[in-house]
């Protein structure tokens, strides 16, 4: 994808706004006692190599995936679309989410060789918001630079579903926000 100087400048402006709704927002996932000492999420650097281009396959009936959460109560989805794309020469696939009734934003909850080190140990989430419904062979842009740590990752008080195998990228992708740390 296109090396884009206001696509990070846009990225930048996006996470500013985020870290200033994590730091003062009644709705916060940090922890009150944590804030007067949030300075910000810690994210890698915007990469356009991380922005690809996915071809989709849907899924027209699609198939229910239970997903384990961090309360131990799973979650039901359906597996409505899978991405294929690109990444350092290789292909790799992630499935797309929604839960039943849901027509709103796909969910794709992901875990990759940065999982446990360099980002959240329960891995990370993306959300895709299609214009219109997709079709086999459409082409989206994934953008990993935009994944992000669930709630669970700042509070225990928020029960989060895990990526579920067929999520777990065998490649590193250090793009999107980094593990948090929280004093």
């Amino acid at each position: 994808m296109s090396d884009d100087p206001s696509y990070a400048d846009r990225l930048r402006a996006n996470r500013r706004e985020k870290d200033e709704f994590f730091a003062d927002h009644p709705q916060s996932p940090i922890p009150p006692e944590h804030r007067d000492g949030f300075d910000g999420l810690d994210y890698f650097d915007p990469d356009p190599e991380y922005r690809v281009e996915a071809t989709v396959t849907v899924h027209d009936d699609p198939e229910p995936v239970e997903m384990e959460t961090t309360a131990s109560n799973p979650v039901r989805y359906l597996r409505v679309v899978t991405f294929r794309f690109a990444l350092d020469g290789e292909t790799y696939t992630l499935a797309g989410y929604r839960q039943e009734g849901d027509d709103g934003a796909i969910f794709v909850p992901f875990r990759d060789k940065t999982t446990g080190q360099q980002t959240y140990h329960q891995g990370r989430y993306m959300e895709l918001e299609p214009e219109g419904s997709l079709a086999d062979g459409d082409a989206v842009t994934l953008d990993l630079n935009l994944a992000y740590n669930p709630f669970c990752a700042y509070s225990e008080t928020f029960a989060c579903p895990l990526p579920p195998e067929e999520n777990w990228l065998e490649t590193v992708v250090p793009a999107g926000e980094r593990a948090p740390t929280l004093e």
